[in-house]
């Protein structure tokens, strides 16, 4: 008798465990996050520590940015953050110097080749505007030069960012302060080749819709930043899922390979750094929503995926 009260708590330890780590069986119904939450906890399915998921905002006023208390928690208890693509390459001078000689377009093809006369002055205008110099932008991706227009939406000049930030250079900073590890789920060759996989004049398209509706919405006293903001302040990861996919012929027709294929691609990867060592995630929040959004992918494969407030 004393034997068996002695392995009660053994039995009930492992019992624990195995709950804690066993794979977790979604319903379909189950897979699609309902929660209003841009921070997520993922158990099971073998991880011995949870691990986190950060939705992030590439683009955020500094004034408007602070991170959440869940957020502090996870990098307590984690020992390696992971971003999209690895900041401490993308902070380094050199892949910076790089990504700059992979920005044009090849023989000497310019945005005056993909636009009709009246799209290219308006174009130019806006160039003209932001104080970009008209004549080495005009050679750049369309995408990469999209990029540019949507840094300088906080006002001021493009090489000004004082007043905007991103999520990821906080949390990277963050990161430094602790030591912690930091990987990326993609290199920069990697997404520099999603533009060239982009025909230039869907490409050049994308660009003059952008900023036709950002002038739009700017006279309404609301352009799509505003918008965007609104919806991840709210923690709608849903509605910012839904956001890209109601971006009419633009945007929106390349879905699969601006974000639902680059979601697949990351679950691997994902299974391999948490069985590694408790990981933080930080991606788009764009990326978290919808039936083919992170979550419910990492739901798909066994993992419990909970809001963590």
């Amino acid at each position: 008798m004393k034997n068996i009260l002695l392995l009660l708590p053994i039995a009930w330890l492992l019992s624990c465990k195995s709950t804690q780590t066993a794979a977790v069986a979604y319903t379909p119904d189950q897979l699609l996050p309902t929660e209003k939450s841009v921070v997520w906890k993922i158990t099971g399915n073998g991880l011995k520590k949870p691990s986190y998921l950060y939705g992030t905002i590439h683009m955020i006023p500094k004034d408007q940015y602070e991170m959440p208390d869940a957020i502090r928690e996870a990098l307590d208890n984690t020992k390696r953050v992971t971003f999209e693509i690895d900041m401490k390459e993308m902070t380094n001078l050199m892949t910076q110097m790089g990504l700059m000689t992979k920005a044009f377009m090849p023989g000497g093809k310019t945005i005056k080749d993909l636009l009709s006369p009246e799209d290219y002055t308006f174009v130019k205008g806006k160039m003209a505007e932001k104080g970009l110099p008209s004549g080495m932008m005009e050679r750049m991706k369309p995408l990469f030069l999209s990029t540019l227009f949507s840094g300088d939406e906080g006002g001021g000049s493009p090489t000004d960012n004082s007043a905007i930030t991103s999520v990821e250079m906080e949390l990277y900073k963050s990161t430094k302060t602790r030591r912690l590890e930091t990987a990326g789920l993609e290199t920069t060759s990697y997404q520099m080749s999603i533009f060239d996989s982009i025909p230039y004049q869907a490409q050049a398209k994308m660009l003059v819709d952008g900023l036709r509706a950002s002038e739009t919405d700017s006279i309404g006293g609301e352009n799509q930043l505003d918008q965007l903001l609104k919806l991840y302040h709210a923690q709608d990861i849903n509605a910012m899922q839904a956001m890209i996919s109601d971006e009419g012929e633009g945007m929106a027709a390349y879905e699969e390979i601006l974000l639902k294929k680059r979601n697949r691609n990351w679950i691997a990867p994902m299974g391999r750094m948490m069985r590694e060592k408790p990981t933080l995630f930080a991606v788009g929040a764009g990326h978290l929503g919808g039936t083919g959004g992170v979550v419910a992918l990492l739901r798909k494969e066994g993992y419990r995926v909970e809001a963590a407030q």
